[in-house]
């Protein structure tokens, strides 16, 4: 819980933490040596040179202390200076007060603390220019301004190995992330194939990859041709069985009709009833297995299918949608079915339906609302449940449903990758619906 806001941050792809996970031990590691070993070194490798400088800067103004007058000790200054590559001014007219350095030097500070611990004369020291220490020192004779060559004080190329390490490092990593990409691509080819199998398409796959990712790879494959296997039996099992039932029941409804009709007409009901239960079990059980991916344009489809409930006499009434696109990939016969059941269920417990399409990027949504009761919310996922009868909730009176309806859209929504989501109708006040297919 207490890095619950830390995975906030974190990259939610697989190569951007693959990236994270080879970035932070290099980063790391190079703050740890720059900042531990490197600076260190630097300063002590600065240290020392600066009190060699120390043992020259010294010498040269015990000789100009000694000097019997100021011509004498101008004199040896300048000679010395030359001698020793140091040049000395007497009573020069810039005297600037305080220390001063880049704040990108890192050894500047090292150098002025070492002048200074050991030169209790020293007033002010000049390091902005980058190849030259200027320092103003006091003298019986007033002061006198020294300068000398940086690289006496420090290191040549001090940083060299820095910028070493940040270029080996780099040119590693992306050495590194080569090969993790290769490593990574068949981890994504599986999720690519397992996502389109959510979704009802059957793309295909190799194994490829590390063992682990081989591993994975079969499992998924043994998976998919599990489940294709079973819904291909039962999809015969259920043909064979509507085949034959439906022989029977022919034969029961031409018997029927030789007899009176006044008797024979709550048999015929039953009849009816028992070819309609077997027409809900078929379409509950077949799903999609019969449809097969084609591009489809959205928009004409709903339109279609709205125009065919109108045809048939239904309150239906396509109020909103977006302009025609492009085809997209579907089962147009499964989108119909859904959308029919969705209709007939609003009209079934309202008096008029009302459907919208919207279409993003990533999904595509139908909403079908009605004017009925609708369904309470503590009531909805047990809707959308096979053999589920809600009526008690809505109106009881209005046909025998058997309770697949929903159950029916909600697995079209599923082999389409999307969902059904019910709701309550802020237009009309009953129930909303919507099937939602991703893209």
């Amino acid at each position: 819980m207490i890095f619950q806001w830390l995975k906030k941050l974190m990259p939610r792809s697989l190569y951007g933490r693959a990236a994270l996970i080879l970035l932070l031990p290099v980063i790391t590691l190079q703050l740890v040596i720059s900042v531990a070993f490197i600076q260190r070194h630097f300063d002590e490798v600065t240290r020392q040179m600066t009190r060699s400088v120390l043992i020259d800067l010294t010498y040269v103004l015990d000789q100009i202390n000694a000097a019997p007058n100021d011509a004498a000790a101008l004199t040896v200054a300048q000679s010395l200076g030359e001698a020793l590559k140091l040049t000395v001014d007497l009573l020069p007219v810039d005297r600037p007060q305080g220390d001063s350095h880049q704040f990108y030097d890192l050894t500047g500070s090292v150098v002025i603390g070492t002048l200074r611990d050991t030169l209790d004369t020293v007033q002010a020291i000049n390091l902005n220019n980058q190849r030259r220490v200027e320092m103003w020192v006091k003298l019986p004779q007033g002061v006198a301004q020294i300068g000398f060559d940086r690289a006496r004080v420090s290191a040549s190329n001090p940083h060299q190995l820095l910028v070493l390490m940040l270029v080996l490092g780099i040119l590693m990593t992306l050495i590194a992330f080569s090969f993790l990409r290769n490593q990574l691509r068949p981890i994504k080819r599986l999720a690519h194939a397992a996502d389109a199998f959510g979704k009802g398409r059957n793309v295909p796959y190799q194994l490829a990859g590390a063992t682990e990712v081989r591993a994975a790879g079969a499992a998924f494959l043994d998976m998919r041709a599990r489940i294709e296997r079973q819904t291909q039996s039962r999809t015969m099992m259920l043909s064979g069985v509507s085949h034959d039932l439906r022989t029977p029941l022919t034969r029961l409804r031409l018997g029927l009709s030789l007899i009176d009709e006044a008797d024979a007409a709550p048999l015929l009901r039953d009849v009816d009833d028992m070819q309609h239960l077997l027409d809900a079990f078929l379409d509950f059980a077949r799903g999609d297995a019969e449809d097969a991916l084609e591009p489809v344009e959205p928009v004409a489809l709903v339109e279609q299918i709205v125009a065919d409930a109108v045809r048939t006499g239904q309150a239906a009434q396509l109020v909103e949608h977006p302009q025609p696109g492009p085809a997209m990939p579907l089962r147009p016969m499964a989108i119909r079915r859904a959308v029919e059941n969705l209709i007939g269920n609003a009209l079934r417990y309202g008096t008029r339906a009302e459907i919208s399409l919207t279409i993003s990027d990533r999904m595509i949504r139908i909403r079908v609302e009605d004017d009925g009761p609708g369904i309470p919310a503590d009531r909805r996922e047990e809707a959308m449940r096979p053999f589920t009868r809600l009526d008690p909730a809505r109106n009881q009176n209005l046909g025998s449903g058997v309770g697949l309806g929903l159950a029916i859209v909600a697995d079209i929504g599923r082999a389409h990758g999307g969902v059904l989501r019910l709701g309550e109708s802020t237009r009309l006040g009953g129930l909303r619906a919507d099937l939602v297919l991703a893209r």
